[in-house]
């Protein structure tokens, strides 16, 4: 500029100690100030968006592009879309958000639950059923405090601009343990008003054949909480009705393909041996006494052996273990050769983990995506135009979508 102010302005004491500029050439300083932040603020932001794709590789020769979204959150454990650019998140230290997926920015949420967060435990799970509006119920699950142990919790509450309200306690199951592990869970729906909610061993191996405890299970409920009248232990003494199938050992990944009416989970196993389970009606899928895995201590077979009648076997098993923390059907929407596929979020071998399904339900062909990523991939959705979000340990959020010209 043409002018130096040295002097000191103070009001209504001292005057200006350098001519005043023009009315014109103080007009054209503005602009040119206001270019020159817009111009940066614009050179900023390009360097950010580039900054931001991380990845650029192809699966069964489809190039897609791997973008970072979010990140500096806690343990992001549950993730549902709620809008067409809004995923409503739970971590496990208790705290809920609402990211934008388009600006990555993240609303925080009041009136949640309040949660043990204690080893695995914390605020776990969060889903939506089909059709939901804004008006809706929104599902949660999380471990409880109950006389000096935890307890996986089925809660439901509805959303009023940035607090929860109405928020209730659908089932406080019996699975009290003074461990913290297993807790489980995934929430997911039928599409025809029930729910299905998995409850780990809670640590304690002989739960999975018990009938009278929920840990070690995967529950039906209605979207109110009841149970179904036709759940398969209704009407049998000493067993809980809410329970659909048992036998599990700590089912973190759960997905209802409602086009095949296919129930699928994945669980943890132990040194070896998780699982990919198609779940069927009041079947028993045999844990502790049949696994693939071994024990913690010593290279020794956990249970009897890997199969036993009466037993069901699973459709996919990993030795050694992946340590799965999330699984889905997907859609094709945006990678059409993946229609179909399972995917699921690995923990402990830091990748996607992708598997081929045949029209039998059986696992033909198996892909480990982004194992150079080196993130512990926890939770999984897909997104109304079909793309792959996934949150880590690490508390980021990525994106994986299909690759376009100008990424």
């Amino acid at each position: 500029m043409s002018f130096i102010c040295w002097g000191v302005f103070q009001e209504n004491r001292l005057k200006p100690r350098c001519r005043q500029p023009h009315a014109k050439q103080n007009y054209f300083v503005r602009q040119l100030v206001k270019f020159l932040g817009l111009l940066l603020a614009f050179c900023w932001l390009s360097q950010s968006v580039k900054a931001e794709t991380l990845l650029l590789k192809s699966s069964k020769g489809v190039p897609f592009q791997l973008n970072k979204v979010a990140d500096g959150l806690g343990v992001p454990w549950g993730m549902a879309f709620i809008g067409p650019e809004q995923i409503l998140l739970t971590e496990r230290n208790g705290k809920i958000g609402i990211l934008d997926t388009v600006s990555g920015v993240i609303t925080r949420i009041t009136g949640g639950p309040k949660v043990m967060h204690s080893g695995q435990g914390g605020l776990l799970d969060v889903a939506v059923p089909p059709g939901y509006s804004q008006r809706g119920w929104i599902y949660f699950s999380y471990s409880k405090a109950q006389q000096g142990k935890g307890v996986t919790t089925l809660a439901r509450a509805k959303l009023k601009a940035k607090r929860l309200v109405t928020l209730q306690d659908m089932l406080i199951t019996r699975s009290a343990s003074t461990t913290g592990r297993h807790f489980g869970s995934r929430i997911t729906f039928d599409g025809t008003g029930h729910l299905f909610f998995s409850v780990g061993d809670r640590g304690v191996r002989p739960n999975g054949q018990d009938l009278s405890t929920h840990a070690g299970s995967i529950l039906r409920l209605t979207l109110d909480g009841s149970v179904p009248e036709n759940n398969p232990f209704v009407q049998q003494k000493n067993a809980l009705p809410e329970i659909w199938s048992y036998g599990h050992r700590n089912p973190q990944g759960m997905f209802y393909d409602k086009k095949h009416q296919r129930l699928w989970s994945i669980e943890h196993g132990p040194r070896g041996g998780d699982e990919i389970n198609l779940i069927l009606r009041g079947r028993n899928y045999g844990w502790p006494v049949i696994s693939y895995g071994k024990e913690y201590w010593g290279p020794v077979q956990v249970g009897e052996g890997t199969e036993k009648e009466g037993m069901e076997k699973p459709i996919k098993f990993y030795v050694p273990s992946i340590a799965p923390g999330s699984l889905i059907v997907y859609s094709g929407k945006a990678f059409p050769a993946w229609k179909g596929n399972l995917f699921a979020g690995a923990l402990k071998l830091t990748h996607l983990n992708r598997v081929e399904i045949d029209n039998d339900g059986k696992a033909v062909a198996e892909e480990r995506l982004l194992e150079g990523l080196g993130e512990r991939i926890r939770a999984l959705v897909e997104s109304p135009q079909g793309w792959l979000y996934f949150s880590t340990d690490s508390g980021k959020i990525f994106r994986l979508r299909p690759l376009v010209n100008n990424p």
